[in-house]
């Protein structure tokens, strides 16, 4: 190893917190800044459904996200001791299994279970679904719960956590910029996605695991939370992709889309408590690829788009690793800002 940098991360979302994490267990004096007043006011990482599902985001992405995320699903189980290594569950109503199968197609891994397998995996989709897709080495995690475990790792390893600043601390040997749509000053090709989700607690529910629902209109993903203090199951469902840059209320037609598609899913649903209903917004490049962006020591990582808790323990590991021996990954890393 190299002798140890003195190094400033400027934000304190997931991406920020591992890159800190990371690099203060390698021995790096490690200085953290992050604008807002309190712990992850301003940032988008709250708002995650946190699910850790790379074999299911190929139907959209490219393959370098199942990379990542295979590597990134294994970095959080050797520190998180609370993520939920399920598995995961995609479905379809029986009048758009085309949908399952275009989606089985377009994926590696999934086992199809029928209806007796899908009723001991989770016996409350049987009722509505005889088939489902079952990708048994993704895995998911409350996103409040994983941020505040990742804060105080952060702290006990020795890096020191600045908040209300937005400065970037004098005399770091380099600064890595984890700041999201807060980089849009110096990354003008940085946009936002917005997501919007609704979180509810039930009584009659109970899943072990995420469940996507493919449907042409209302597609959604359920992520299971565990219980609430009064014994209830809370479960977030979500979550639309937006083409906006505002984090304001969620709108009535997402709403109204993201509860018909529960109610789809499970008509117990309808007895849902609603406990909140938020909208995030999402760093992305316009081709949703995560980038590392190295120029004079000061390095962005940035455009993690829809992927923040799945590929933030890999991009942290990579930055560490170019860090210690210069070595980069060719379809992560830009040398230089005006190549985007």
């Amino acid at each position: 190893m190299t002798s140890p940098y003195k190094i400033a991360i400027r934000g304190a979302g997931v991406t920020g917190l591992w890159q800190a994490l990371t690099l203060a267990q390698k021995g790096h004096r490690v200085i953290v800044a992050e604008q807002s007043a309190e712990a992850f006011t301003d940032a988008c990482s709250p708002y995650a459904g946190a699910m850790l599902a790379p074999r299911c985001e190929e139907e959209s992405a490219e393959p370098v996200i199942r990379e990542l995320g295979m590597r990134g699903i294994q970095l959080w189980q050797a520190v998180y001791p609370d993520l939920a290594a399920a598995g995961s569950l995609v479905v379809a109503p029986p009048r758009d299994r085309k949908l399952l199968d275009r989606f089985e197609r377009m994926t590696r891994g999934a086992s199809r279970l029928d209806a007796a397998q899908l009723e001991q995996l989770e016996p409350g989709l049987t009722p509505n679904f005889e088939t489902a897709l079952f990708y048994a080495d993704e895995a998911h995690l409350d996103p409040g719960a994983a941020l505040a475990f990742l804060l105080n790792e952060v702290q006990n390893a020795g890096a020191i956590i600045q908040f209300g600043t937005g400065e970037t601390p004098p005399g770091a040997d380099f600064v890595i910029d984890c700041r999201g749509l807060g980089a849009q000053d110096m990354l003008p090709t940085l946009r936002g996605v917005r997501g919007e989700r609704i979180v509810v607690r039930a009584t009659e529910i109970a899943f072990e695991r995420p469940v996507r629902l493919l449907h042409p209109r209302f597609p959604l993903y359920l992520v299971p939370w565990g219980e609430d203090p009064t014994g209830a199951n809370v479960f977030m469902i979500g979550a639309t992709s937006i083409e906006r840059e505002d984090g304001g209320p969620v709108t009535l037609r997402s709403a109204l889309e993201l509860l018909s598609a529960a109610y789809v899913l499970d008509p117990a649903f309808g007895e849902a408590e609603i406990l909140s209903l938020s909208a995030g917004v999402r760093p992305a490049f316009p081709d949703n690829r995560p980038r590392i962006i190295t120029s004079s020591g000061y390095i962005f990582v940035n455009g993690l788009y829809r992927h923040g808790f799945l590929l933030a323990p890999v991009m942290a590991e990579l930055v560490t690793h170019y860090l210690e021996t210069g070595v980069t990954h060719p379809e992560v890393f830009i040398a230089d800002f005006g190549q985007r």
